[in-house]
């Protein structure tokens, strides 16, 4: 008889979550998930709901009793903390709140994990942000330089992880994702306003987008690729920390660019920037510097920069009421055949 792995992933309502535990259930998983009561995506967890064997939970990374309960209660064999006051731009006015969620909550799961008495291997989601204003390329020895409460918040994560693996041997991993976006990416972060700005000009219902720093570069992935790479890492025999991301680099003017050529407009005719969405602070440019993953875990990403807004357009469309354009939806069916989570 074969016993099936339980997993406790916090943040399940978020764009990585909500994969991350479809791809879980799809592996024969019991999935728990902490879930706060508001969040920024639009996610109703239609499949998760469904299932017998996914379960959630109400609070956040703040609760220290409602930490301990669950996992002593749930004994996970696997921990995914995917939470966070995730947002840069509001870690800015809300720092302590941020330190408090992102940094602390951290302590809060890693603490309970180590008193519970169980081997349970743990995923901490570390970012690219924390390497700040560090030259491109950047890898896992490459020296962090926080530029935000949300970049430090996540520094003290990544370091407790570490600490924590070290101090009392626990099966604990880093998992440095650069920027990675999809159709379930919450409406304030720039890469969905944009495609979703794109589908409601093409439909008539909105005149322009209105955006900061168009000069910005990232190095950005299709969320979908990036979870099953944080299963991966829990899989290995010893706990590694392991940067990810596609190796490229382009700038929101970019992102605008291709969006709005996918609908066949001109994009200067829409955009319109406001220095008052510029940060306090910058990340100018980041490159993840992959060649630890793609040895340890095989990591090559399929989707590509073009790919993913062809697939983050395609969706939007489809929400505004509209034919989608296709590509990018061929695109998922040529890559992914198999993978009915992948489609939303």
């Amino acid at each position: 008889m074969t016993i099936r792995k339980t997993a406790l992933i916090t943040g399940i309502k978020g764009q990585d979550g909500s994969y991350l535990a479809e791809f879980l259930l799809s592996k024969g998983y019991i999935v728990h998930g902490l879930n706060r009561k508001s969040t920024s995506t639009d996610i109703k967890h239609t499949n998760i709901k469904k299932r017998p064997d996914a379960y959630l939970h109400q609070g956040d990374l703040s609760d220290d009793k409602l930490i301990k309960t669950l996992i002593t209660e749930i004994m996970p064999d696997e921990v995914y903390n995917l939470a966070a006051q995730s947002h840069v731009g509001s870690s800015f006015t809300c720092p302590t709140y941020t330190g408090n969620i992102t940094g602390l909550g951290t302590a809060r799961l890693l603490e309970a994990i180590h008193t519970s008495g169980k081997n349970i291997k743990y995923y901490q989601a570390s970012s690219s942000e924390m390497f700040g204003i560090t030259p491109p390329p950047q890898n896992e020895l490459t020296p962090l330089h926080p530029t935000s409460p949300y970049a430090c918040a996540k520094v003290y994560a990544h370091y407790l992880t570490q600490n924590y693996r070290e101090s009392y041997n626990m099966f604990a991993c880093n998992g440095i994702l650069f920027n990675h976006e999809s159709p379930r990416r919450g409406s304030d972060f720039v890469t969905r306003k944009i495609t979703q700005g794109v589908a409601s000009i093409t439909a008539g219902k909105q005149q322009e987008i209105t955006l900061g720093n168009l000069d910005v570069k990232r190095d950005w992935g299709y969320s979908p690729e990036y979870i099953q790479i944080m299963w991966a890492m829990l899989q290995l025999d010893k706990p590694e920390d392991f940067v990810i991301g596609t190796g490229e680099s382009h700038s929101i003017q970019e992102f605008v660019e291709t969006a709005f050529e996918y609908v066949d407009l001109n994009w200067e005719n829409y955009i319109s920037c406001n220095k008052n969405l510029f940060r306090p602070s910058e990340v100018n440019d980041v490159i993840a510097d992959t060649r630890k993953a793609t040895h340890l875990l095989g990591w090559k990403p399929k989707i590509t920069f073009y790919d993913l807004i062809k697939i983050m357009v395609d969706a939007d469309m489809r929400k505004a009421g509209l034919e989608s354009i296709g590509d990018g939806d061929e695109l998922l069916i040529k890559h992914f055949p198999d993978k009915w989570w992948l489609l939303d």
